[in-house]
Parts: C-alpha cells; sequence; structure tokens
C-alpha cells in the first residue's frame, strides 16, 4: 500500500483514538499491513487523512469508486477526534461502519458523520463509499 507517515516521534498515539501507539496500530496498515476488519480500515483512513496520506487513503479505496486522483490540498483541517458509533457485519465479506469525525477549520469545529461501506476482497478490506448524515 502506502509508505507510513514520517517524521513520527517513536511512542506518538494513534490518531485514531485507540490506546496505542502510532506505529503499533494505524501505522501498520499504511505500511501495508491488512486491516483484521472494516472497522480497523476505517480507523487507519481517518489516521491517513489527519496525516496527510493522500495515497494510501486511494490504495484502501475500491477501486469501483476509487477517484482517479486525490490531493488533499491546502488548507487541511486539523482533525482532533475520531467516535466509532456503530459496525455493522452484513456478510463475512461487507460491513458498514457508523462514525463521527471532528476537526478544525480556520480554528472552527467541525464534524463529519457518515456511515461507510466496505467489502473485503482477496484478504483486503476496502472503502467502497458513505452516506453523510445532514
Amino acid at each position: 500500500m502506502s509508505r507510513a507517515a514520517p517524521g513520527l516521534p517513536p511512542g506518538t498515539a494513534c490518531p485514531c483514538g485507540l490506546p496505542a501507539t502510532y506505529r503499533d496500530c494505524c501505522g501498520r496498515l499504511h505500511a501495508g499491513a491488512p486491516a483484521a476488519s472494516a472497522e480497523a480500515l476505517m480507523r487507519s483512513r481517518y489516521s491517513a487523512f489527519a496525516l496527510g496520506l493522500a495515497d494510501y487513503l486511494r490504495t484502501s479505496w475500491h477501486a469501483s469508486t476509487r477517484p482517479a486522483t486525490l490531493e488533499l490540498a491546502p488548507p487541511q483541517p486539523k482533525w482532533i477526534g475520531l467516535k466509532i458509533v456503530a459496525t455493522r457485519a452484513l456478510d463475512t465479506d461487507h460491513a458498514s461502519v457508523h462514525f463521527i469525525a471532528r476537526c478544525r477549520v480556520g480554528g472552527r469545529a467541525e464534524r463529519l458523520e457518515e456511515t461507510s461501506r466496505f467489502v473485503r476482497e482477496h484478504g483486503h478490506w476496502y472503502y467502497v463509499d458513505g452516506d453523510i448524515a445532514d
């Protein structure tokens, strides 16, 4: 997949909010390890947004819905928190994750609430698409 985020000091907390270091949590997935679940992939994608890892976001996006290019152009939000509301396995290879991601844009607090859909193919989970809550 993609390289781990450069320049993070050892022991840095993972942006996804789990009580683990980045290296032991989402950093493993960013370095190419497969996600064990749709929720793990969702967390790694949140961390990729927080760290500006556009290549990882593209490679973890299902080919059927993946954009041709993905640029995280400035100004980027400062991602400050992720809450997983619910995870639902639809069958062994399809799942959804309802989450709320909080950020600051120009000093102003915002949030993104989405129910994302994931599919597993050849042992790898991929983000397909999502429904953003109003």
